[in-house]
């Protein structure tokens, strides 16, 4: 009975040191005491509590604390801010809130300053406004485009020597990167030099202004993909899946390319359904799931446009490019075509 008194003595002089309890407070919380308890143990170690407004900032190491949660460096939300035209920060907002606006404005509006859009719509207008300047205007705008757009490429860059040029490919990836770019700006181009010989009688035409509309499309669509070629930051999972597929094209078997790209778009991977792991034995298939066979085309907005706009390009290489019936894509003639 006594080391029961002793224990509870013992014990009661513990939570008064930790101000838990005192004559007018006779209970207190299990959180209080988990809290004094974590607070000695990170005193002891040498930890100094972080004040979150008061923090130095210090440029690209600078981030807050906010719900226990890390959040972007206050460098990169101003980027981010300004690339969207958005305020870098309002009156009496504070950095924090400045942060939760920033992702409030990334999940309303998946691309900066457009939010979303009907992409065909936007597209026909800009096919309306070129051909008016066109009507108003003695130099053709497909040619102005073919100037501007097209300047980094070569005029002795042709077909086959970028058949040349994929030969060394798969030995360094800054060289594919470029062997790639080089290949899908050369389709581009071919493209709108098919739109420029049009004749103005023929650009009326429906079929003509559709033409155009997907090839303006396509060329937004295409723009984040080829920046990410000429910086060589593409991601070597689609890397991997784009080497491939210009290998096919080059070697004109567009039916192994169509394959390529629907491993990339889609993926093999099997979907798991409800909880992968289960116990102490790995689920069946466990292994093929991994980041290479997942569907790409569903990762984002971006990703999905310009995967949509290189198959676009595949199908122009096919057409500008023809093989045997048995290595095309839902094959028709030029006959059938016209």
């Amino acid at each position: 009975m006594d080391i029961l008194k002793a224990e509870i003595a013992r014990k009661r002089k513990l939570l008064e040191q930790k101000q838990l309890v005192d004559d007018k407070k006779k209970y207190f919380r299990r959180g209080e005491l988990n809290a004094k308890d974590t607070e000695e143990v990170l005193q002891k170690v040498g930890y100094k509590k972080q004040e979150s407004v008061e923090a130095p900032r210090a440029e690209g190491a600078y981030s807050f604390v906010a719900d226990g949660q890390n959040i972007l460096p206050r460098v990169e939300v101003i980027r981010r801010l300004r690339e969207r035209g958005e305020p870098v920060l309002l009156f009496g907002e504070t950095e924090p809130e400045a942060f939760d606006r920033l992702r409030i404005c990334e999940i309303s509006q998946p691309e900066a300053n457009r939010g979303f859009r009907n992409d065909f719509q936007e597209a026909m207008e800009q096919v309306d406004a070129a051909y008016l300047q066109e009507m108003f205007a003695n130099t053709p705008t497909a040619k102005e485009d073919k100037k501007s757009d097209f300047a980094e490429l070569d005029e002795t860059i042709s077909w086959e020597s970028i058949q040349t040029m994929a030969q060394k490919m798969g030995r360094n990836k800054d060289y594919d990167m470029d062997v790639i770019i080089t290949l899908l700006t050369f389709l581009l181009k071919l493209w709108n030099d098919q739109i420029a010989t049009y004749t103005k009688h023929e650009k009326m035409s429906t079929k003509v202004k559709m033409t155009r509309v997907i090839y303006t499309q396509t060329k937004e669509y295409v723009k984040p993909l080829f920046r990410k070629l000429k910086h060589h930051t593409l991601p070597e999972d689609i890397l991997d899946s784009l080497r491939d597929i210009c290998k096919h094209l080059l070697n004109r078997n567009y039916i192994s390319a169509s394959d390529a790209y629907l491993e990339m778009a889609i993926g093999n991977a099997p979907w798991p359904i409800g909880v992968t792991m289960v116990g102490i034995h790995a689920r069946t298939g466990r292994e093929k799931i991994f980041s290479k066979n997942v569907a790409h085309v569903m990762n984002d907005e971006t990703q999905r446009k310009y995967i949509q706009g290189l198959k676009r390009l595949m199908t122009k290489c096919q057409e500008y490019f023809p093989t045997d019936p048995s290595k095309c894509v839902e094959y028709v003639s030029k006959k059938d075509r016209e």
